[in-house]
Formats: structure tokens, C-alpha cells, sequence
């Protein structure tokens, strides 16, 4: 690709990252429940965490997948707060995440993390109150969406993060740790703790926007092989870049004895297998015209990521 048209791509899914994600944070804070009143000090730990920054990656794929599928407002405006119930999910994961008990992280994304200033407990109460936060909000009766499609977006969303989705895949890594298994079952753990919400999050979209069955095959395909990429991507960041860049532990998954695919392939060839997982994702948009560009682009973006 031309260096001019490279730039230009750039810049463009810079732009649009920036826009959706405004409208996610706007939404987030209009469903999130203030810290006041006798639970003040609970949910002020749940709105730290929340609102202590992050790309919004899932909810934004959420919302692009249900703009390649149609163009009615009201459906995306509805699937907009599917989105933000996601990423209160996601934001739980990350609480969970940096416990003593777990990958014992003090920095997210550059700032304290939140059993650093809630204790422990705090921060557990905190990820439970967001993950169950998420259902409350996808459980309110839609607009747009109807009740069916909603139905089936929650058990979809249950499904990915819950025992054989995400959290199974968290329970197999700490399993894992310092162990020799095959390349098979780090597969199994990459397509679970991380692959499953983000192919929930663009399988949702299209749900909500009301995807026919070529859509959602096609959307499926390219969730499944998105989120594949991002997690081949993390443990790239992990092994070669600094706790500066990432905000949050580098080179953390080694002194855990974690598997990586850069631990059983190399870094160059861990690169090389993160540009076939994104070739097959924008393969699998064919289908669609423009319409999927922002699809298309967040694919490159998640290729070039830094952080």
C-alpha cells in the first residue's frame, strides 16, 4: 500500500475510532448510577475502573457490525447500549484480571488498578456489580430490537463469558501457568478468554441491527477471526514492548510462565499468523460493499495497534 494512502487510512479510522467511542463514553455515562447514597463507596470503585479510559474496542465493533447491516437509527441507538453492556463486562474481566489472586497487576492503562485503591474485596464487589450491571442494562426492555433478538443477544453474550467462554479461558490460563500443553490448547484458551467477547460483541451488533443468515455467517466469521488477532496481537505487545507504551505490566505473560504464540512461534512468525487471522476477517466482508469499511479498517487498526 501507497505510503499516502496508508496515511490516509490511518487517519481516517483515528477519526472514526474517536467519534464512536465519544458516543460510547456518552452512553456509559448516562447508564452508569452515580456514587452517592449508602452504596457511594461501591460504585465509585465500579466507576473508576469503568471510566479510567481504554479504546472501546468492543462496543465500537458492536456498532459497526450493526452499521454494515442497516441504517435505522433507532435499532443503533439500541445497540448502542449493547455495547456499553459489554464493555462493563470487559471492564470486570480487567478487575478480575489484575487480583493478587490472578495476574496481581498494579498499573491499568497507566493508573492504579482498582484493588490497589479498593482492597481487594472492593475490587471484586466492583466486577461483580459491573457484570451484573450488564444484564441489568441488556435485560430492559428495547425500543427497536425486538424482545426475541434480545433475547437471543443475552444468551449469546452469557454464553462468551461465562464457563466455556470467557472466564473458562481465565480459569485454563492460570491452570496453564508454567505447564507444557499444546499448541491446541493455548488455541482453546486465546479463542475463549479473549475471542469470545469480541466475537460476541460483532455478533450482537448484527443481531440487534437484524441480520439476515448470509449477514451473520459472514459477521461470524469475521468476529471469530478479529478476535483471534487481538489476543496473537497482545501477546506480541506483551514480549516486545514496555510497561510505559502498554500502561499496565509488560513482559508479564514470561514471568508468569504463561504459553504465547510468540513463546512457541517467534516473534516473526507471530506477526505473520496476526496478518492471516486479519486477512481472513476482511475476506470474510466480501459480502458487503462500503458499508463494512469501518469493519475493514478496525481489522488494520487492531494489526497495528501499539498499546
Amino acid at each position: 500500500m501507497k505510503p499516502n494512502r496508508l496515511a490516509m487510512q490511518i487517519q481516517m479510522i483515528k477519526q472514526y475510532l474517536q467519534q464512536r467511542k465519544i458516543l460510547v463514553e456518552d452512553r456509559l455515562h448516562a447508564l452508569m448510577l452515580e456514587a452517592e447514597g449508602v452504596f457511594k463507596d461501591h460504585i465509585e470503585s465500579m466507576r473508576y475502573s469503568l471510566f479510567a479510559g481504554g479504546k472501546r474496542v468492543r462496543p465500537i465493533l458492536c456498532l459497526a457490525a450493526a452499521d454494515a447491516v442497516t441504517a435505522h437509527a433507532e435499532l443503533l441507538d439500541d445497540v448502542l447500549t449493547v455495547g456499553c453492556a459489554i464493555e462493563c463486562i470487559h471492564t470486570y474481566s480487567l478487575i478480575h484480571d489484575d487480583l493478587p489472586a490472578m495476574d496481581d497487576d498494579t498499573l491499568r492503562r497507566g493508573k492504579p488498578t482498582n484493588h490497589v485503591l479498593f482492597g481487594e474485596a472492593g475490587a471484586i464487589l466492583a466486577g461483580d456489580g459491573l457484570l451484573t450491571f450488564a444484564f441489568e442494562i441488556l435485560a430492559k426492555p428495547a425500543s427497536a430490537i425486538p424482545p426475541a433478538s434480545q433475547l437471543r443477544i443475552v444468551n449469546l453474550i452469557a454464553s462468551a463469558a461465562g464457563p466455556e467462554g470467557m472466564v473458562g479461558g481465565q480459569a485454563l490460563d492460570i491452570a496453564g501457568e508454567n505447564t507444557d500443553y499444546p499448541f491446541e490448547h493455548l488455541k482453546t484458551i486465546h479463542r475463549s478468554k479473549t475471542g469470545a467477547l469480541i466475537s460476541a460483541s460483532v455478533a450482537a451488533g448484527a443481531i440487534g441491527a437484524g441480520a439476515d443468515a448470509g449477514q451473520m455467517e459472514a459477521l461470524t466469521r469475521y468476529g471469530d477471526a478479529i478476535g483471534l488477532a487481538f489476543q496473537i496481537v497482545d501477546d506480541l505487545l506483551d514480549a516486545t514492548s514496555t510497561t510505559e507504551v502498554l500502561g499496565k505490566s509488560a513482559g508479564s505473560d514470561a514471568v508468569r510462565g504463561k504459553a504465547t504464540y510468540p513463546g512457541y512461534f517467534g516473534i516473526k512468525e507471530t506477526r505473520n499468523r496476526a496478518g492471516s487471522a486479519v486477512t481472513q476477517a476482511t475476506d470474510a466482508l466480501s459480502r458487503f460493499g462500503e458499508e463494512a469499511d469501518p469493519l475493514r479498517q478496525l481489522a488494520d487498526y487492531i494489526y497495528q495497534r501499539t498499546c
